[in-house]
């Protein structure tokens, strides 16, 4: 479920005065995702999205994401891109919340990930790291190891005491042995298959803006080897892997210190992802709109990454 804010007729009128894209012929929420609230709005001039970002989204950082989106297209990344008022500005306010007007994107998430989708995957990811390096405005993930400690501490109080250990154990390795110099720039860092469209097994498109920030560019490759490479039961697909990152390579090469780097940046990366879904199990209310998401898939992805020895593990 993803519309928290409803619109009311007036409301959506008045919002769309500011806008040259013709007035509303159907305005319908949309019930996928789980931060903010979106709508497809459809004018005499086609269809549009409209999002109005909640309370989890910092209204300081909405100038990045939209930027970014801006750039991007201007770059041939093929993304939603801002629509911008008569006024010149994309961010406007609609039912009392920040929100912006993007182009709609034609395609569809594959539910099921193949080996064909990996390789465009890859490829797309590469091509968005290009076009972002000359972005100028920056935003610090805040997901990044320091922000893994404050996420255990409140989720250890209610998970069994093996399971505590092992995560400290992690945390300690991480806090000792992250990268510190590796090629960085504007990462997605949430490109998972809900976040991608693909239209005639072609990809058209990448979504969701809204974990976008700096960091090591092979950090954003160890996300999506974690998000498309293992399979429903967790048993990584090194066939995938290598469609991912071959296609990664002929457009943006990994350099050496990349490919040491890349089995304790994807081991990183399933840490944060299971942290982040054990503190939304432990602290989601019942009856929540949020769909919680399942921490031990990403503890099964941690492990994985524990025991990988070269990059011949992801099919390299």
């Amino acid at each position: 479920m993803a519309v928290y804010t409803e619109v009311s007729d007036s409301e959506l009128d008045a919002f769309l005065a500011d806008y040259d894209i013709g007035s509303a012929v159907s305005f319908k929420g949309i019930a996928e995702g789980v931060e903010n609230t979106n709508y497809v709005l459809t004018t005499e001039r086609g269809p549009y999205m409209v999002t109005l970002y909640e309370k989890r989204v910092d209204p300081r950082d909405l100038p990045f994401f939209l930027g970014l989106m801006d750039h991007l297209a201007e770059r041939g990344i093929t993304c939603p891109r801002p629509i911008h008022g008569r006024d010149g500005n994309a961010l406007r306010t609609l039912a009392g919340k920040p929100a912006a007007v993007t182009s709609f994107l034609q395609g569809m998430w594959p539910r099921r990930m193949t080996v064909q989708h990996c390789g465009p995957v890859g490829a797309a990811l590469a091509g968005l790291h290009l076009a972002g390096l000359d972005f100028a405005l920056r935003r610090p993930n805040a997901l990044s190891v320091a922000g893994w400690r404050p996420l255990f501490e409140g989720s250890r109080r209610h998970i069994d005491p093996a399971l505590e250990r092992e995560l400290a154990a992690e945390l300690e390795f991480f806090e000792a042995q992250w990268p510190a110099a590796l090629p960085a720039g504007v990462i997605h860092a949430d490109l998972f298959n809900d976040n991608v469209f693909f239209l005639h097994e072609a990809l058209s498109g990448i979504i969701d803006f809204y974990f976008a920030c700096n960091d090591f560019l092979a950090y954003d490759v160890a996300i999506c080897l974690n998000a498309w490479c293992f399979e429903p039961d967790n048993a990584f697909n090194a066939t995938k892997a290598r469609a991912l990152l071959q296609a990664y390579d002929k457009v943006r090469p990994l350099d050496a210190d990349e490919r040491r780097a890349l089995p304790i940046l994807a081991r990183g990366s399933a840490l944060r992802f299971m942290l982040t879904r054990l503190y939304d199990w432990t602290h989601t209310p019942p009856g929540a709109l949020v769909k919680r998401k399942d921490p031990n898939e990403y503890l099964a992805r941690l492990r994985f990454h524990r025991g990988v020895r070269s990059l011949a593990d992801y099919g390299l």
